[in-house]
């Protein structure tokens, strides 16, 4: 998507062409993200921002992408893009090296070499309203949502209520149809039938916020990355809240979990993202999303449906 030309007009300090068309700098550009998604809502842990490129360049072409992986860089340069903007950090943790024999050193070099910029927004687009909760609560068919967690006094994730209780499979089979394919799929903790309403959604890693997620009265918490030992105990729980009193004895062991995969879960984000950045910029920048798939996963052996009976509903 592009915006008004009205827009475009208005954009102070935009290069002009020999067309007469209008290419903002690189610095012009971070400056409208970072309206959108200011680098200090960022967990104090994160590191977000500019990670390459001249501020003084200009900016014609624009990738958005989930991961700043090598294959995604690559497509960048045969896309001609001046700019690569990612989800996930490039350089999280403390390099010692930007020699070409590692990742990270060959993605800063391929990155240098092509004079093509990178800025990533990874927690502070979390937290941002419209965020990467919000594109994943739509997803899920919610429209009115309320935080989940305020980590270091930021909203992170959402939870709402759907207009009406609807079977947990036909929940996740409206979510698995706004997703990228992923070898992986959807891993779903649950009866098929079991009817849920209140839904929590956390784009990425989310086990973390088990504890957020029983306050909030969730039927059901959608998120990614959820390991063996977490996921066990937060359904162990729920089966265990489900046993108290006699009253209670038929509770549904609530919540449910749907794993979406960490990179399929925050993808979503990225048409938003398109959207929102399309309408700071002149309509002469053209801005396209990935193909490439990041997730790291390439197939599945042996996946089938347990046959033991699982947790009860």
């Amino acid at each position: 998507m592009q915006n008004s030309s009205e827009d475009a007009s208005a954009a102070p300090g935009v290069v002009r062409d020999a067309t007469g068309a209008g290419f903002p700098t690189l610095a012009e550009t971070v400056g409208v993200l970072e309206r959108l998604y200011p680098p200090e809502t960022a967990q104090s842990w994160d590191r977000v921002g500019l990670v390459a490129g001249d501020p003084e360049q200009q900016v014609a072409r624009i990738l958005l992408a989930v991961d700043p992986t090598l294959a995604v860089i690559a497509e960048a340069v045969a896309l001609g893009a001046d700019l690569v903007v990612t989800h996930h950090p490039l350089l999280l943790r403390g390099i010692h090296s930007v020699a070409p024999t590692t990742a990270k050193g060959a993605a800063v070099t391929d990155l240098v070499v092509n004079d093509v910029a990178l800025y990533c927004a990874h927690t502070n687009a979390d937290v941002a309203d419209p965020g990467v909760g919000h594109a994943l609560a739509a997803a899920c068919g919610l429209s009115t949502t309320e935080p989940l967690s305020l980590p270091e006094g930021q909203e992170l994730g959402r939870v709402g209520d759907l207009d009406e209780p609807v079977p947990l499979r036909q929940l996740v089979e409206r979510l698995a149809a706004a997703l990228p394919a992923t070898a992986g799929g959807v891993r779903v903790s649950g009866s098929p039938e079991a009817p849920v309403r209140r839904v929590a959604v956390l784009g990425g890693a989310g086990d973390a916020e088990f504890p957020a997620v029983v306050r909030s009265g969730a039927d059901v918490y959608v998120t990614a990355d959820l390991r063996h030992h977490p996921a066990l105990e937060a359904r162990e729980e729920a089966v265990a809240r489900a046993r108290l009193g006699g009253a209670r004895a038929e509770a549904p062991a609530t919540p449910y979990l749907v794993d979406a995969g960490h990179f399929a879960s925050e993808w979503l984000w990225l048409p938003v993202l398109r959207e929102r950045l399309a309408a700071g910029l002149p309509d002469s920048v053209s801005i396209a999303i990935s193909t490439v798939r990041t997730d790291p996963w390439d197939f599945v052996v042996g996946a089938a449906p347990p046959t033991d009976p699982g947790d009860p509903a």
